[in-house]
């Protein structure tokens, strides 16, 4: 690899992603790694907005196509604006969810064509794909649980109920069942835990970005 990595944190609602973001922060601070840390969508202005529309603008009534588009533009902007900038300055990008997400939610959970959303998302990034996704795993119920003990307020996708968010669970399995650039990582453990694997498939993968720390 002649540029360094760009990482992705996959998951269901309550999997820990923003736990284990803010972890790795840390590591990567502690280690002298240069990185950005971003989520999709948003990251940018206008991807901001439309992350507000769609998670919780729950008063409006979206079709699944204008969410997956909504979701698309918010991808081109941020793979132009933040991914491939910070990559070519030689920093490590860390980013909560990328296309794995759209495939998950808008095409195995609303159940849009997968070769469709595909190609549209091909679109979107230009065809860039991250070097690792991790994918962080707990049961629907055990996600739910967490929102619910957090005090989180439901957003439109964990509003869709259980049987939603199991397609969405299935389709992340599959997706990571069919990938190299894939690990998948049980996140129901405590979160030192959780993150003590996240570093070592890092450090595993990319020995020549994170061979100054230790895991």
């Amino acid at each position: 690899m002649t540029r360094p990595p760009f990482i992705v944190l996959e998951g269901i609602e309550g999997s820990g992603k923003s736990t284990q973001i803010r972890l790795l922060e840390d590591w990567l601070q502690q280690v002298g790694v240069a990185h950005v840390l971003t989520r999709e969508p948003g990251g940018t202005p206008v991807g901001e907005r439309i992350r507000e529309t769609v998670l919780h603008g729950v008063d409006l009534s979206i079709p699944p196509e204008t969410e997956l588009l909504l979701i698309l533009a918010a991808r081109a902007a941020f793979v132009q604006e933040v991914v491939r900038p910070a990559l070519e300055r030689g920093m490590v990008v860390v980013s909560d969810r990328f296309s794995w997400s759209t495939l998950a939610y808008q095409g195995y959970g609303r159940e849009l064509p997968l070769d469709q959303v595909t190609r549209m998302d091909a679109f979107a990034t230009g065809g860039l794909v991250p070097d690792l996704y991790v994918l962080l795993d707990v049961s629907v119920g055990g996600g739910l649980e967490r929102q619910g003990r957090a005090g989180m307020v439901a957003d439109r996708f964990e509003g869709e109920g259980e049987a939603f968010l199991e397609r969405v669970r299935g389709g992340y399995m599959a997706l990571v069942a069919g990938e190299d650039n894939a690990v998948r990582i049980d996140g129901t453990d405590d979160a030192e835990t959780v993150q003590a694997r996240i570093r070592a498939a890092l450090a595993g993968r990319f020995p020549e970005t994170f061979s100054r720390g230790t895991v």
